[in-house]
C-alpha cells in the first residue's frame, strides 16, 4: 500500500522517480488538495538534450498526467554562467549567438512529451527574461544578503573543488544564488512551489527553497530523482560511441543528433536486469504490466526490449518510425544455415558500424540475452575467430571478417557465422 495521497508522489515514488524530497508528507498533502505547478531547469549547454535527461523530461510529464501544471525553464541567462555541480573543472563559456541556437534547438523535444494545450498545459520560460536586467548592486542588497559564505563553501560542488584543489571562478560561485531566483521568480509569476530535478541539484534546489521563503514568504518543495546507472555501471545515456541525444534533426550536426533507428537499438540492447526499471522511467505502461515483464527470462526478456524499444522511440519519434526500426533491425539481421549446418547470421555492411559483440551472441542464438552473453565473457568462453572477448562492449568491425564471414563461438561445440551482405 502506498503511504502517499497524491497521484502526483503515488506515480513518482512507486515509478522509482524519488531519490529526495524536501518533505515528501507536506508535498503529498498539497498535491492532493491541489493541482501543482512545478519546474524543471534546462541550461543551454548543447543545441540538444540527451538521453541522461529523459528522466526529467519524464517526471514532468508524470506531475501533467497527475493534474499539475509543468514549467520548463531554459536557462538562457544561467548558461552565461555555467552550472557548476557535478562538474570538477570550470564549463566553457559560451556566446550569446550560440546559447540562442542551442536554446533553439532544444525547444524542440518537449512537444513529444507534454502537452502545450489545455488547463494545465506546459510553458516554456527562459530566465533570461529576468536576470538578463538585474542591477549588480541591487541584487547582491536584495538576494546576496541572504545568503553565507559560511553555507555555500559547504555545498558539495564547491567542497569538492576546494578538496581537490581546483579552482572555482567567481562567476561559477554565483551560480547557486542565480537559480534559487529562478524559483523566486517563477513562484511570483506562476505560483510554481515546487523544482525537480537530478540529484546533482539538491544543493540549488534547496537553496531556492530558502531564498524564496525569505523573499516571498511562500512555501516550497524540491524533489530530486536518483543518477540513473546502468546494470553495468554506467551513466544513463553515455556509450562507447558518446550520448545519446533526442534531436534527430541532422540541421544540427551529427555531433549532436541520433537517428530514429540508432535511437532504437539503443533501447533494445538494454541489460536484462535495467529492462523493468526502464518500463517503469521512460513509459507510460502501467506498473501491473510491467510487474509481469519484471518475471521474464531468457528469449521472452529479449521480446520485452523491442517493445521497450518500440514504446520509448515511439514517444520520441513517433510509432511509424518506431515500426520502421524493427523491421529494419530484423532485415539487417537475416537469419539461415551455411553449408555445415551453422547458424548464420546476415549483415548489412552499412549496418556493421555500432553492432556489439552482446547483440551477435543473442542473434546468432548463441546467447538468450545480453546478460547470459556478458556472463560467458567473463567466463572467457565467448569467442570471435577463436580470439577471447574480453569487452562487453566489444564493436564488430571489418577487421573481424575475412572473406565476408566471421566465427562467433561460445566454448567448444557452440558456433556461428556471421556473414556481411551488400
Amino acid at each position: 500500500m502506498n503511504k502517499y495521497q497524491s497521484k502526483l508522489m503515488q506515480n513518482l515514488t512507486e515509478r522509482g522517480f524519488l531519490y529526495q524530497c524536501t518533505d515528501s508528507q507536506g508535498l503529498d498533502s498539497l498535491a492532493h488538495k491541489e493541482n501543482l505547478t512545478g519546474y524543471i531547469g534546462f541550461d543551454c549547454t548543447a543545441p540538444s538534450l540527451h538521453v541522461g535527461s529523459l528522466v526529467q523530461i519524464m517526471m514532468l510529464r508524470q506531475l501533467q498526467k497527475s493534474g499539475g501544471r509543468p514549467i520548463i525553464l531554459l536557462g538562457g541567462g544561467t548558461t552565461k554562467i555555467g552550472d557548476p555541480s557535478d562538474k570538477d573543472k570550470s564549463r566553457p563559456i559560451l556566446t550569446n549567438e550560440l546559447i540562442k541556437k542551442n536554446k533553439e534547438g532544444i525547444e524542440k523535444v518537449f512537444s513529444k512529451y507534454l502537452e502545450f494545450d489545455g488547463p494545465n498545459s506546459a510553458v516554456i520560460v527562459d530566465n533570461s527574461d529576468w536576470l538578463d536586467g538585474l542591477g549588480y548592486i541591487d541584487f547582491l542588497r536584495d538576494v546576496g544578503k541572504l545568503f553565507t559564505v559560511n553555507r555555500m563553501i559547504a555545498m558539495e560542488t564547491v567542497k569538492r573543488r576546494i578538496e581537490n584543489e581546483q579552482p572555482m571562478t567567481f562567476l561559477e560561485f554565483n551560480y547557486p544564488l542565480l537559480q534559487s531566483y529562478d524559483f523566486v521568480e517563477l513562484n511570483k509569476r506562476y505560483n510554481c512551489t515546487l523544482q525537480l530535478g537530478g540529484s546533482d541539484q539538491w544543493g540549488n534546489i534547496t537553496s531556492g527553497i530558502d531564498l524564496t521563503r525569505r523573499m516571498s514568504g511562500t512555501q516550497c518543495f524540491g524533489f530530486t530523482t536518483p543518477l540513473i546507472t546502468t546494470a553495468s555501471g554506467g551513466k544513463m545515456g553515455k556509450t562507447a560511441d558518446g550520448a545519446v541525444w533526442l534531436n534527430s534533426d541532422t540541421s544540427l550536426g551529427e555531433s549532436y543528433t541520433k537517428s530514429p533507428y540508432d535511437y532504437w537499438q539503443f533501447w533494445r540492447n538494454t541489460d536484462d536486469a535495467d529492462v523493468a526499471k526502464f518500463f517503469k522511467l521512460f513509459t507510460d505502461l502501467s506498473l501491473e504490466e510491467i510487474d509481469s515483464i519484471e518475471k521474464l527470462t531468457g528469449a521472452d526478456i529479449n521480446k520485452a526490449k523491442i517493445r521497450l524499444a518500440n514504446e520509448v522511440t515511439a514517444m520520441l519519434h513517433g510509432i511509424s518510425a518506431a515500426r520502421e526500426a524493427e523491421v529494419t533491425a530484423n532485415d539487417t539481421f537475416e537469419k539461415g544455415l551455411n553449408s555445415a549446418g551453422l547458424p548464420t547470421i546476415m549483415i548489412e555492411k552499412s549496418k556493421l558500424e555500432g553492432t556489439g559483440v552482446l547483440q551477435a551472441s543473442v542473434l546468432t542464438g548463441l546467447a538468450l540475452s545480453n546478460g547470459e552473453g556478458r556472463r560467458h565473457i567473463k567466463a572467457g568462453a565467448l569467442k570471435i575467430n577463436g580470439i577471447k572477448v574480453t569487452d562487453h562492449e566489444y564493436k564488430l568491425s571489418q577487421n573481424d571478417f575475412k572473406d565476408g564471414s566471421a566465427k562467433i563461438s561460445i566454448g567448444k561445440k557452440r558456433h556461428a557465422i556471421l556473414k556481411l551482405h551488400d
